[in-house]
């Protein structure tokens, strides 16, 4: 018995059904790389998803970031002196939000609440040291308890969280440290002197920290704003002049602070955004300048700097031990 004939169809149909088919295959193939790029964006999604510790987020940039990171659905370990601060926070995103009391000046409450925020969330990825406030005036015009204060709140309590953390991100094999610092940090002003001691010295802790702890896979990046309506102002202490400044520059800041005729340019929610934005570049930036005032002011300095110490490589030279 032969093979059954099948009839052909015409030759504009035979067309119209490649056409369907070809058409359909490549529905399908779409359909199929739509799932696995949804698929991959989920699982991207997924890895992006961090849980940060963030000191100082009753104000300034510390609540900038708070609200951003979770807001793009991140979870927060977040101290403050008073925890009602975080009362409104807390209640639009519940658990997401860990809030705990912190004065950065106690070495052991600092120990004690790194301890326990590690315990509650687990992983925490990213530490951001920012609690600090501002001291005004000349160096004779500050107090010594003035002093005292400001040099624990900025330096040394920076130091007691980055140490208190650095146990934790050893044991899960790394983690990020941000630590925020100033465009003080690198250049200075006259009647912040005690100010810029507290950068200028937790920026020298930082850089040697991380050639530390490198190996560990622990990196840190120093975030360095220029002036910015964070309310930062609204919180600085400032002692009581002395005529004897008063037609100096110590003087002429004053007069501009107290005019409102010192720039402020920074975004504070733009600044925060450039902070958190940066723990996705890898390797982490060591420094982070943010506002084009702060950047032409540490460029200017910088460039200053180092003309003044090539003019000095003579002297430096002859004085090493003869060959």
């Amino acid at each position: 018995m032969g093979k059954p004939v099948v009839p052909l169809l015409p030759r504009p149909e035979r067309r119209g059904l490649r056409a369907g088919l070809s058409m359909t295959l490549l529905l399908i193939a779409r359909a199929g790389g739509w799932l696995r790029a949804r698929r991959r964006c989920s699982v991207a999604s997924m890895q992006r998803q961090r849980t940060w510790l963030i000191t100082g987020t009753s104000s300034g940039f510390g609540r900038a970031m708070t609200e951003i990171v979770l807001s793009r659905g991140d979870r927060v370990a977040a101290t403050v002196r008073e925890t009602d601060a975080m009362d409104a926070l807390k209640r639009t995103f519940g658990d997401a939000l860990w809030v705990a009391s912190l004065d950065v000046t106690d070495a052991g409450a600092v120990r004690r609440v790194v301890d326990e925020a590690f315990q509650e969330l687990g992983r925490i990825d990213v530490v951001v040291s920012n609690a600090a406030y501002g001291l005004f005036g000349a160096a004779e015009e500050v107090s010594d308890d003035q002093i005292r204060r400001l040099i624990d709140t900025n330096l040394v309590g920076s130091i007691h969280v980055i140490r208190a953390a650095l146990p934790h991100l050893r044991a899960q094999s790394g983690g990020r440290v941000v630590q925020v610092s100033s465009e003080g940090g690198q250049i200075a002003y006259p009647n912040f002197s005690l100010y810029h001691a507290s950068k200028w010295g937790i920026e020298g802790f930082v850089e040697s920290v991380a050639r530390e702890t490198a190996p560990l896979g622990i990196e840190f990046t120093i975030v360095e704003p220029g002036p910015a309506q964070t309310g930062f102002g609204a919180g600085l202490v400032v002692a009581p002049a002395m005529d004897a400044y008063e037609k100096t520059p110590s003087g002429e800041i004053r007069h501009a602070i107290a005019s409102g005729s010192f720039g402020l340019k920074g975004d504070p929610h733009k600044v925060a955004s450039a902070i958190v934005d940066s723990v996705d570049r890898t390797p982490a930036p060591r420094r982070l300048i943010l506002g084009s005032d702060a950047f032409q002011r540490v460029r200017a300095a910088l460039v200053e700097r180092l003309a003044a110490l090539d003019a000095q490589a003579e002297i430096a030279r002859s004085t090493d031990l003869a060959p």
